[in-house]
């Protein structure tokens, strides 16, 4: 990777996720999407990395995100939440960005229920990491500063 290329990853994040650490934490847990962003930022610095950590309830806010990152990121860790079994849209969106996308999911969705067993995300992502809570994007970040700086 270029020094003068951008050095930024992505966390977008969809619907619902503004609420971590409120709703439903006997699945997703008390950890808020703060607590997300300062681990995700520890672990980018370890690899000269930045991160910027989004949310949004909105399926087109996300798609621009995504877009956006086309020039502004190296690569893009998401957790799309309910959009994840329902949006062609950002599935096509994430197939314009040319860097690596992993989806990240804090439940496993495959111990839920069974309309929560398809991911459109998944036909584009380079990996998927689903039920180890907030760990999971700090382990993410780690493949993340591994398949971008070896």
């Amino acid at each position: 990777m270029s020094q003068t290329a951008p050095r930024n990853i992505y966390i977008l994040n969809g619907p619902n996720l503004n609420l971590l650490g409120q709703r439903q934490p006997e699945i997703y847990g008390y950890d808020t999407l703060g607590d997300v962003q300062s681990s995700c930022h520890e672990i980018a610095a370890t690899f000269g990395l930045d991160c910027t950590l989004l949310q949004s309830n909105h399926e087109g806010q996300l798609i621009d995100w995504i877009h956006e990152a086309r020039e502004a990121a190296v690569g893009i860790i998401i957790n799309p939440a309910a959009y994840t079994h329902t949006s062609v849209a950002i599935f096509d969106a994430l197939n314009a960005f040319e860097g690596p996308v992993l989806e990240v999911h804090i439940s496993n969705v495959h111990k839920r229920e069974a309309f929560r067993h398809h991911s459109y995300v998944s036909l584009r992502a380079d990996g998927v990491i689903a039920g180890f809570g907030i760990e999971g994007y700090g382990l993410a970040m780690r493949r993340m500063g591994s398949l971008l700086c070896g």
